[in-house]
């Protein structure tokens, strides 16, 4: 049956036990290259926690790790308090959509939703309601007799959904389950999906590619490489204050400027790079003096100032390129020699006209530089 749970944030900070655990989980399927390193990660009750990196990053892995699909190399994985290492997919309570939606093609969409119930042996007047209480949440109501193939894409997918939640999971695993839709239909859904999720309680593992899709949808975001996660957060927080590199560059775009830390006084620092000196950078897990350091500015906080201006934070620079992309428009100018800076502006009719080759001064605020360890 599905339920309606409450979702306080309060009441959520206080449920201390996780739903899952993996401690210690580490996959190899060579017995040499380890997939997943020693892996640990909570994931809350009822939270929508999404998994994101580049192929091969180990999220997947990770996926069919808890599903059952997969057996960790070591490790355990514990699921409402109990190891679940040895217990058959089948036995787990979670419900799984995938890419490619896996519905019966010969069943109807109600015979494709009762499907897991009837295998669980529910009474044929609880699948009645279940299945009528799922096409509600979907907003399928009135198609319970079309086959797969007389659905759209979007209704393909709300069909699996509603088929993963229909006997009331404990929790969902989803991979990359809007990746074969086009952009505005994808969009859609990922809005459609928060909304079910928020409405049903149930606690979602999403995995995807798309870092925009992670940032939109989720309560926190676990950004994977190598097999390890390298920051976990909330959206906001993996965006504006990332703690590595690689999250920097991978999560949206940045400016990322190589130099030399010359100053560093508490959580501040000057960094030297292309003959300037810049001040003022939030330092984030550098060396002393002396050591190398990767600048990381998001383009949203990169403004063109006017020639004049003359404050230490702005430097020369070149405008190369002017693409307007609808609500902004994205400008690449060069900086500091050959360093190519992304500049991203809101749109607007008052601002003066600018074009290829002009030369103006570009800065940001002190507060929106981060200085992160530099890693080749």
């Amino acid at each position: 049956m599905l339920d309606r749970r409450l979702r306080d944030p309060e009441t959520q900070a206080h449920q201390t036990h996780p739903l899952v655990r993996f401690v210690d989980v580490e996959k190899s399927y060579d017995g040499r290259e380890l997939v997943v390193q020693r892996l640990n990660l909570d994931i809350r009750k009822g939270e929508f926690l999404s998994l994101v990196g580049p192929s091969g990053s180990g999220k997947t892995t990770l996926l069919m790790l808890l599903a059952g699909f997969e057996t960790a190399t070591r490790g355990d994985i514990i699921l409402e308090g109990r190891s679940v290492n040895l217990i058959p997919p089948q036995h787990r309570g979670i419900g799984m959509v995938f890419q490619q939606y896996a519905l019966f093609p010969h069943m109807t969409v109600e015979e494709n939703l009762a499907f897991p119930l009837e295998s669980r042996r529910i009474p044929a007047n609880e699948i009645r309601r279940s299945v009528d209480r799922a096409l509600e949440m979907v907003r399928l109501r009135g198609f319970q007799t079309r086959r797969p193939r007389q659905l759209s894409g979007g209704q393909q997918q709300r069909v699996a959904v509603a088929r993963a939640l229909v006997y009331n999971p404990k929790l969902v695993l989803m991979d990359e389950p809007l990746g074969a839709l086009d952009r505005q239909l994808r969009e859609q859904m990922q809005h459609e999906l928060r909304g079910i999720h928020r409405d049903t309680g149930v606690t979602v593992l999403y995995v995807t590619h798309d870092q925009g899709e992670a940032l939109t949808m989720s309560d926190r975001v676990a950004v994977f490489h190598r097999g390890a996660i390298q920051q976990i957060g909330t959206p906001q927080q993996i965006y504006e204050e990332p703690e590595n590199t690689f999250v920097a560059g991978f999560i949206g775009e940045s400016n990322c400027i190589q130099g030399i830390v010359r100053a560093h006084s508490g959580s501040r620092c000057s960094v030297e790079a292309g003959g300037n000196l810049i001040s003022g950078a939030l330092a984030v897990n550098i060396g002393a003096v002396g050591s190398r350091v990767v600048l990381a500015i998001r383009p949203e906080s990169v403004g063109i100032l006017p020639r004049s201006t003359s404050n230490a934070g702005a430097l020369d620079a070149i405008i190369s390129q002017i693409t307007f992309q609808g609500d902004h428009i994205r400008i690449l100018a060069t900086a500091l020699g050959t360093q190519e800076f992304i500049i991203k502006l809101p749109r607007t009719r008052e601002r003066p006209p600018l074009v290829p080759g002009q030369e103006c001064r570009i800065g940001w605020a002190p507060e929106d530089c981060r200085a992160l360890a530099y890693a080749p």
